[in-house]
Formats: C-alpha cells, sequence, structure tokens
C-alpha cells in the first residue's frame, strides 16, 4: 500500500470536500492559483455508496468522481493528492464500492465520511451519526480497508451533541486508519459557534500516546495560511484542512499574493465560468456557478454591484457579454 499520508514532509494543507462546490472545476482553479507546494491534497464532493451500488443510480451519482483531463494534468504537475470521498452507513456496501473505486478509478486514496452534520444525512444514520454508533463505524473503517490498497482515512467530528473527543477517536484508532480529519465541531453545531481546536489537539496527544504514526489533521474556522500554520504550531496537528476558507479568498494557497486586483479577479471568474460549460453543460445547473461569483467579486469599488447584476444573469452567454461590454 502506498499510504502518501506518511509521506508529507511539511505541514500539509488540503482542501475540504464540500457539496456542490469542490467538483474537478472548482479543484482545477484553486491549483491553479496554489503557490507550488503550498497545497497538498484535494478531495471529491461526497459520493453515496448506496447510490453508486444502484445500477441505475450509479451513472448520476458518479458525476461526483469526474476528473478533467486538464485536472489530472495538474495534479500530477504539483504533485497534488486527489482522494474520493465516501459516504453511508452499509459496511458491506462500502466494501462493494470501494473495490469498485480502486478498479475503475484513478485516486490516492478513499476517504469515509463521519462528519457530515446534515439533519437528513444525520436521520438515516450516516455520516456524523456514525459517532453514536462506534462498532458500526469500526466495521466500515475495516471492511473499505479490506477492499482496496488504497490509504483509507477517516473525516469526522469531536460528537454529535457534546464533545465526546478522547473516546471517539480511541474508538477509530483501533482500526487503524490512515489518517483522522477532525472537525473541532460537534453534529448539533453545524458550523455555528467556534470551532474547538482544543479539542483536537486532545485527539493529538491521545493518538500520541496510542498511535504515533497515524496523523491527524485539523479542520474548522481557518481563514489564512498564517492561521493554518499558528494551529499546526498550538495543537501538533500534522496538517490542515481548509473548507469555508477558500470562500473568503480562493487563493488561500498562494500566501504571498495578498493584493489580488479586480482584473485578476474577473479573469479567474471568467475562466471558471468557462471551465464549467466545457465540463457540465447542459447537465449540471448553470445556476449552481453563481455561488462562485460571490468569491470572486469582493474588495474593489463596484464589486457589490457586479455581484447583484450577476445573480440575475441566465445563461453563460450573459456572464461573457457582462463582462465584455
Amino acid at each position: 500500500m502506498n499510504n502518501f499520508w506518511q509521506e508529507f514532509k511539511e505541514p500539509a494543507f488540503s482542501l475540504a470536500p464540500m457539496e456542490d462546490v469542490t467538483d474537478t472545476v472548482f479543484r482545477e482553479i484553486v491549483m491553479g492559483m496554489a503557490a507550488p507546494g503550498k497545497l497538498h491534497m484535494v478531495f471529491t464532493e461526497f459520493t453515496s455508496v448506496e447510490g453508486m451500488n444502484h445500477p441505475v443510480g450509479r451513472e448520476r451519482v458518479s458525476e461526483r468522481l469526474i476528473v478533467n483531463d486538464s485536472e489530472r494534468a495538474l495534479l500530477k504537475k504539483l504533485n497534488i493528492k486527489i482522494v474520493a470521498q465516501i459516504w453511508g452507513r452499509d459496511p458491506e456496501i462500502y466494501h462493494n464500492i470501494a473495490k469498485y473505486i480502486t478498479e475503475n478509478y484513478d485516486f490516492d486514496g478513499i476517504d469515509i465520511n463521519m462528519g457530515c452534520p446534515v439533519k437528513k444525512v444525520f436521520k438515516i444514520g450516516a455520516c456524523s451519526a456514525l459517532i453514536g454508533e462506534p462498532e458500526r463505524a469500526k466495521e466500515i473503517i475495516l471492511a473499505t480497508k479490506e477492499a482496496t490498497h488504497l490509504p483509507v482515512s477517516v473525516k469526522t467530528r469531536t460528537g454529535i451533541k457534546e464533545h465526546i473527543t478522547e473516546n471517539w477517536i480511541a474508538n477509530l484508532l483501533e482500526v487503524d486508519p490512515a489518517a483522522i480529519i477532525l472537525h473541532g465541531r460537534t453534529q448539533r453545531m453545524q458550523s455555528e459557534g467556534d470551532a474547538n481546536w482544543n479539542e483536537i489537539a486532545k485527539a493529538v496527544q491521545l493518538k500520541n500516546g496510542l498511535k504515533p504514526h497515524i496523523p491527524i489533521h485539523g479542520n474548522g474556522d481557518v481563514f489564512s495560511y498564517k492561521q493554518g500554520l499558528e494551529r499546526i504550531k498550538q495543537t501538533g496537528v500534522n496538517g490542515v484542512m481548509v473548507g469555508r476558507g477558500i470562500f473568503q479568498n480562493p487563493w488561500f494557497f498562494n500566501p504571498e499574493k495578498e493584493e489580488i486586483s479586480m482584473e485578476d479577479r474577473i479573469a479567474k471568474l471568467l475562466d471558471h465560468t468557462r471551465l464549467f460549460e466545457q465540463t457540465w453543460s447542459p447537465d449540471k445547473n448553470f445556476n449552481i456557478l453563481k455561488r462562485f461569483y460571490k468569491i470572486y467579486l469582493n474588495s474593489f469599488p463596484g464589486a457589490a454591484k457586479m455581484r447583484a447584476d450577476l445573480m440575475e444573469v441566465k445563461s453563460y452567454e450573459d456572464v461573457y457579454q457582462y463582462f465584455n461590454s
């Protein structure tokens, strides 16, 4: 098994898996803006093992695992790892799908989502609900590991209603995941309140005593590269995963670039639109793009008006014309 998690020399930074956000297009755009050596890993959107296991569902769900040729070339060039993130609740189906992904795709690792707090997912006993079913959680990890030679990591939270960090992390460590990515919030907190990095530090201390070779990466409220480095120093995590921080600054992984001009921002927005159109038109809804426009159009005079105008556009053509007029 080639366990890339063990190979990072410096603090490792990754872009978090996010629903309707981290498709092949956005990953490529973010990587294209990153400074060499500042971004180490990207993740797919959450992919349902139940959906992948269904002959009809598979076609739709497997869109989440698409990697464009241009993204693949960039991954290679920058030596960035790409990990498929999966979710569900049935160990046997995890086994089938981990095997299927390993045989049919070219990912560097598989990550199990035990962290998504969304209520409808929680209700069916998947993702963060598994924190309340430690035995099933371990079965899922073992079943997935058995089906693949790829490293299997787990992304999770500190508890459901309250932090139970030490008990929960000790439970996961028993089955030797390749890495644990810990978001410093409970399920109940969703994305409210502050991420608790003291809980993440507790997890690091615990694993240093039990399984020091297993890396722990922290996640939650990291809004600049510098702040990520501070978190690493403060807690001893092996790396940091960035989620919403990328919305505040898509140039997150290029910390030297502090001033981003209006021209740069608009150019990136247009690159993103063109690549999205080439990749997804007509299958994906054009309006998905609008959530990205907000992240490019800020910090310059007139940005608010541009954002408002673009919320009204109806097509790719409208966007190109708006900036050409």
